[in-house]
């Protein structure tokens, strides 16, 4: 893909949430986690249904000039009490298509969050990335977030 110019951001639709789960799961940590083959389970299109219908979440995908699906995104708004009931912008599942990664597409998808969020009057725009994925780490750091928290979680299943 020569001309970056032409890709286009939009929401997406259910019909794209197989090719999004593909990505999804097409790395060494998401076929663990992911569940893919078709038909596509009915737990993605009921979580697909309830992101869409929540006004504060925002599942993005990324096309090219051919409108094939090479990318995706997903934007999660928070409100909260501090910073003055200030929202947070929480971006997720960041992906692209295995057979354009390198291109650059990934800075311009944070590129576009980073507008996107400052559009919604986020204060700011967070994340998580697994520890064992430190390319990713040089990735977001190269881009200007910073590691200022020390993150948990407590797994369920």
């Amino acid at each position: 893909m020569n001309n970056l110019s032409k890709i286009k951001f939009r929401k997406a639709y259910e019909k794209d949430v197989s090719k999004i789960v593909a990505m999804l799961a097409d790395d060494a940590l998401g076929k663990t986690r992911e569940n893919f083959k078709e038909p596509l389970p009915d737990d993605y299109v009921k979580a697909f249904e309830q992101i869409n219908a929540d006004p504060n979440q925002e599942l993005i995908v990324l096309e090219n000039e051919q409108l094939e699906i090479i990318g995706t995104l997903q934007l999660s708004f928070i409100q909260y009490l501090t910073y003055r009931g200030g929202i947070r912008a929480q971006i997720e599942a960041v992906r692209i298509r295995k057979d354009r990664r390198g291109l650059g597409i990934g800075k311009i998808m944070f590129e576009w969050a980073i507008k996107r969020a400052q559009e919604r009057q986020a204060h700011l725009l967070q994340l998580t990335t697994d520890k064992k994925r430190p390319k990713a780490v040089k990735f977001y750091k190269d881009l200007g977030f910073i590691a200022t928290h020390e993150g948990m979680k407590m797994h369920f299943y």
